[in-house]
């Protein structure tokens, strides 16, 4: 195969999963994966693709939110084992937040029927939720955001002004070591803003897909984090979390 092809295969692979990973491609290829790394250097430069932890993403996901039901059915694995850990420092009477993020959901469909106080801007997690008796819904109400099933913008916003809570677990599109947690949609990284600061505690829920990438819209940076659960990551993005004095949680070997 030559260069060019290669380049054209991996720009497609790229654009259909979202994102993808060296190993993944140096199998699929048969090639080393030092070359998948020069492969995808040469991308970026193109502006063809964005590089992450470990692999490398596709440009158009920082263009508009990814729809709700694409997010629910990407690494599917990874986002379960995150929303059971996460669910180990849930307590009985807590007051807490799930924002709208497909782990967040997976936590609401896993979180025991136990007193609780959740609120919410996500129509998925509050739907999970209402058949469970001891548990007290509250939706923020505001604009719904078709693409992400949830509800955005300022009655949203003014919403969470209302409202102080232990614990809040949310997500984000990009987790970078030095620019912190970022958005490609204004409205929900404005609204992820809001939730951090209506809370005591605050539980960041990433897959390893996430690291490395630096999204449109800037959310928080890592001194206003606590925990970060995550599947798997490198020695060298544990160093600069863990002196932001994060609290890091990692399920699997490291990458």
């Amino acid at each position: 195969m030559l260069v060019a092809e290669r380049y054209e295969q991996i720009l497609a692979l790229i654009d259909e999963k979202g994102s993808v990973r060296v190993t993944e491609l140096s199998r699929k290829f048969r090639v080393t994966e030092e070359t998948i790394r020069r492969d995808l250097d040469q991308l970026e430069k193109q502006n063809k693709i964005k590089r992450s932890h470990g692999g490398a993403v596709s440009v158009k996901q920082g263009k508009a939110e990814t729809p709700y039901f694409e997010r629910e059915i990407t690494n599917v694995e990874e986002k379960r084992k995150i929303a059971r850990k996460a669910l180990q420092f849930i307590n009985e009477n807590d007051r807490i937040i799930l924002d709208a993020s497909s782990t967040a959901w997976y936590m609401a469909k896993e979180l025991p029927d136990i007193p609780l106080i959740v609120l919410t801007n996500s129509i998925k997690v509050s739907v999970e939720l209402s058949g469970k008796q001891n548990i007290k819904v509250i939706s923020t109400g505001g604009i719904l955001s078709p693409r992400s099933l949830s509800f955005v913008g300022p009655l949203a916003e003014q919403s969470l002004d209302s409202y102080h809570v232990d614990k809040v677990f949310l997500s984000c599109q990009g987790v970078h070591t030095k620019k912190g947690l970022s958005d490609s949609n204004e409205m929900q990284a404005h609204l992820k803003q809001k939730i951090i600061h209506a809370s005591d505690e605050v539980y960041l829920l990433a897959d390893h897909t996430k690291l490395g990438v630096q999204s449109f819209s800037r959310i928080a940076g890592w001194d206003q984090i606590d925990v970060f659960i995550t599947d798997k990551i490198s020695e060298d993005y544990q160093t600069p979390i863990k002196e932001q004095d994060v609290d890091l949680h990692i399920l699997d070997e490291n990458i």
